[in-house]
């Protein structure tokens, strides 16, 4: 059975990353769903605009094997400012399901206490203070793990994300086929 996935999108999300990690997990057979609070569409950091699978009332965190939250300077506020999402976090983290978090957002997952103490991260250089005084050390990496959570650095990096976690839940025989059909630089 395919890997379930959960990605919300809250307003100023940031596009590339949340439809790059969308697209390529679903190239790979991962089954992703995209929740947002209400119905209505969202405008992500670059005024696109976009629409969600689902909301997050009818989103039951026990049917997921995996959270993964895109970045955004105004998308992560809001994700901050979710009570779902602390929810849907806390869930995931107690259960030791995957937690992934790309650019700005693991600066959600510090304010919820995902990441604390000396627990290794990365993340967008300039976000650190949206958990200003929140645990977690700061390695600068372009992807860092730390048993069931995963780190990313940014728009540039959400290639090398997507196609990470897709080996981490569907293995690498999937991985590199999705990889030979994107043609990245260098793929053979």
């Amino acid at each position: 059975m395919a890997t379930k996935v959960l990605i919300p999108l809250c307003p100023g999300f940031e596009e590339m990353e949340a439809i790059i990690l969308i697209d390529v997990l679903r190239r790979g057979n991962v089954q992703v769903i995209s929740a947002s609070k209400s119905k209505e569409p969202i405008i992500a950091s670059r005024n696109t605009i976009h629409l969600s699978d689902t909301i997050f009332p009818e989103i039951n965190p026990n049917e997921f094997d995996a959270i993964v939250l895109p970045g955004g300077l105004n998308g992560t506020k809001n994700l901050m400012a979710e009570t779902e999402i602390e929810f849907f976090l806390q869930s995931f983290h107690t259960s030791k399901k995957t937690i992934a978090a790309i650019c700005a957002a693991p600066a959600v997952l510090r304010k919820f206490g995902i990441i604390s103490g000396e627990i290794p991260y990365t993340a967008f250089p300039s976000s650190d203070d949206l958990a200003n005084g929140a645990g977690g050390t700061y390695t600068g990496k372009r992807i860092e793990s730390y048993h069931h959570i995963h780190t990313s650095v940014g728009p540039g990096s959400a290639f090398e994300f997507a196609l990470y976690l897709l080996e981490l839940f569907e293995g690498k025989e999937v991985m590199e086929k999705v990889k030979q059909g994107l043609q990245l630089p260098h793929s053979e």
